[in-house]
């Protein structure tokens, strides 16, 4: 039974490759291939089924349950808006995965749909489609679906510390600043999860990679979320997926907005611009900025282009908490991903390599030298500055451009 419900969902996703419009007959169509799709197995009453060879179970909800456990998707468990519904934490037992009284079990997270909207319900079939055969310590786990009547949500573990967005942005003072040792942490926990989906074992297109979309759980670890817009990878040899342009404004890569061209080099951009915003505590569009600040990527190219200059773009929240070396490693791999031309960018192999590479070496712990220190003038002694400027040289990364390729 799960194999070839698995068949018909991984059909439906290649032949359609989810490009939804508004007529009419796209949209019954749609809904006319969700409901056969999962017909069979809502009429199986069994608490899980297999989704793939590697016995990856996903437990069927009953509304009614997901319904007690966020307490009537009461408005104090509400702990997010996604791109097509809303998010709530509610409770379950740890044994039987039913529904627990609140503050009882284990914490779950409930995605709901907006019932209206069918882009909702396809970018639903996808999530559930990739996050149901994929198993990643950085991938946020899908614990389980509700399919029932016209109610479609989908359950997941539950990240305590909520999305790195809100690290790095909001204003509650609850969330103490990131420190440098945990952003470069959750920078290579997120450039793992995006190697492993373009290797070979995943072959995915995350397409919509950006700080609100990486997850944190207790212990800060990256969880990679939110797959309603990933897309399979080039098949058949060739080097792109040709697909309607969709993703987060200052997160796209500019050859796939001039050409709807999409490879993995798509997703090495999205990677870059979150890198510059753990760097320098910046979104990677704010509007709230003066004229010629709105765009991360623009303001911070001059500022990357130069290593005396680039110390200046790192957020004043980590000041004094990282080396002069460590800092301009990071800046230059963030340089690297947002290069204009993807052949220049690194495939995520290479990400992850200079990433752990920074984080074993005394670079990631920080000297203790501060940006005023740093900023000091060549000329004051000519003696320490040409000592600085070689330590600079050997620290900065340099990535030999290749062929654009689909996977690494």
């Amino acid at each position: 039974m799960s194999g070839g419900i698995r068949t018909s969902v991984k059909g439906y996703l290649n032949a359609k490759r989810l490009s939804l419009t508004t007529e009419k007959d796209t949209v019954h169509e749609m809904n006319e291939t969700i409901n056969r799709d999962f017909s069979a197995l809502q009429a199986q009453n069994v608490p899980c089924i297999a989704r793939t060879e590697g016995e990856i179970l996903l437990r069927r909800f009953h509304f009614n349950e997901l319904k007690t456990a966020t307490w009537n998707f009461h408005p104090d468990n509400m702990v997010g808006v996604g791109g097509f519904g809303r998010v709530f934490k509610g409770w379950v037992d740890h044994n039987s995965s039913t529904a627990a009284k609140p503050g009882c079990g284990m914490l779950i997270a409930v995605k709901t749909i907006h019932r209206e909207g069918f882009q909702g319900q396809g970018e639903w079939l996808t999530e559930f489609y990739y996050l149901g055969r994929l198993r990643h310590p950085n991938l946020v786990k899908l614990l389980g679906y509700c399919f029932e009547d016209d109610h479609r949500l989908l359950v997941y573990e539950f990240t305590p510390r909520g999305s790195l967005e809100i690290h790095l942005f909001g204003t509650n003072s609850y969330h103490q600043p990131l420190s440098w040792i945990l952003r470069m942490k959750i920078a290579l926990g997120a450039a793992k999860v995006l190697a492993f989906l373009h290797s070979t074992k995943g072959k995915v297109i995350h397409r919509d990679f950006k700080s609100s979309n990486i997850l944190l759980d207790s212990s800060y670890n990256a969880r990679l979320s939110y797959f309603g817009l990933a897309k399979d990878g080039p098949a058949d040899d060739k080097n792109h997926v040709s697909t309607r342009v969709v993703g987060t404004c200052g997160y796209i890569a500019p050859e796939y907005i001039a050409t709807g061209n999409l490879t993995c080099k798509s997703d090495v951009y999205g990677f870059g611009v979150v890198m510059l915003e753990i760097l320098s505590g910046r979104r990677a569009v704010d509007t709230s900025l003066p004229t010629g600040q709105h765009n991360l990527v623009e303001w911070a190219k001059p500022y990357l282009a130069s290593k005396r200059r680039a110390l200046k773009f790192f957020d004043a929240r980590v000041e004094g908490q990282y080396s002069v070396a460590g800092a301009l490693k990071a800046a230059n791999l963030a340089n690297q991903c947002i290069s204009a031309e993807p052949e220049f960018r690194p495939n995520m192999n290479e990400v992850v390599e200079a990433l752990e590479q920074l984080q074993g070496s005394s670079d990631i712990e920080g000297s203790g030298i501060s940006q005023n220190e740093a900023r000091q003038t060549p000329h004051a002694n000519s003696s320490s500055a040409n000592s600085s400027n070689r330590r600079r040289s050997a620290s900065w990364i340099s990535f030999r451009p290749c062929a654009s390729r689909s996977y690494t």
